[in-house]
């Protein structure tokens, strides 16, 4: 275990990993060459399982391919696809179904939440190119925070330990989804979340409206220290 991986596994607290499925030799092919090998190497040592006590769960890009395409359709990342620009990645999602995004050249670039349609992009290309794409994983890892994970209730009172407590632990295959669900007129009240499939939930929050794509912060403030 490297110092970066130690710094997420002990320190930040989201060790050891649980209810893991081991990568198969064909989906590790399939994925050489498009996703990082640090992060492949992390799959072989891990599985795709959950972190944190189920806050965090690396998953199989190919189990949420279609959903990204969802997500992603008539916005500007789809447009970059096409374009050749870049490709992208489901890596990983909270427990309340936020989606981490990996760029094959930008990085982690994108994260969603469903929950509220948004889409957060973050170009991380200059620091892919300059870090190399095994360090940018470890650094990913490094820098993970439970609290960027969490879901807010409507009084702004992180709820994934209440959750926790009140549903039990996820499966590998399910996520704490507000029912009914916020752009039907929802609540986030803890009393309003239950248990469900997480990718037949995500499909269903993709089909309900329009997203909104927010501003990438970063961008933002490396231009203005250019000027």
């Amino acid at each position: 275990m490297n110092k970066f991986f130690d710094n997420f596994y002990n320190f930040k607290g989201f060790g050891p990993a649980i209810k893991a499925t081991m990568p198969t030799n064909e989906t590790l092919e399939f994925f050489k060459g498009k996703l990082p090998e640090r992060l492949l190497e992390y799959w072989q040592e891990y599985g795709f399982c959950g972190w944190g006590d189920g806050i965090l769960w690396l998953v199989n890009p190919e189990d949420y391919h279609d959903i990204l395409q969802t997500w992603l359709e008539d916005t500007e990342f789809a447009e970059r696809e096409k374009a050749g620009i870049d490709n992208y990645y489901v890596i990983g999602r909270s427990s309340f179904g936020k989606l981490i995004v990996w760029g094959k050249t930008s990085g982690q670039s994108i994260t969603i939440n469903p929950s509220f349609g948004m889409i957060f992009p973050t170009d991380g290309t200059s620091d892919l190119n300059e870090d190399g794409e095994d360090l940018t994983v470890d650094l990913f890892f490094a820098i993970m925070r439970k609290d960027a994970l969490e879901q807010q209730d409507i009084n702004e009172k992180p709820l994934f330990e209440r959750a926790l407590k009140n549903l039990g632990p996820l499966e590998a295959d399910e996520m704490y989804a507000f029912v009914p669900a916020l752009a039907l007129g929802g609540v986030n009240k803890l009393e309003n979340l239950q248990k469900v499939k997480a990718i037949e939930h995500l499909n269903f929050l993709a089909e309900l409206g329009e997203k909104l794509i927010m501003a990438d912060i970063v961008a933002m403030s490396n231009e203005l220290h250019k000027k």
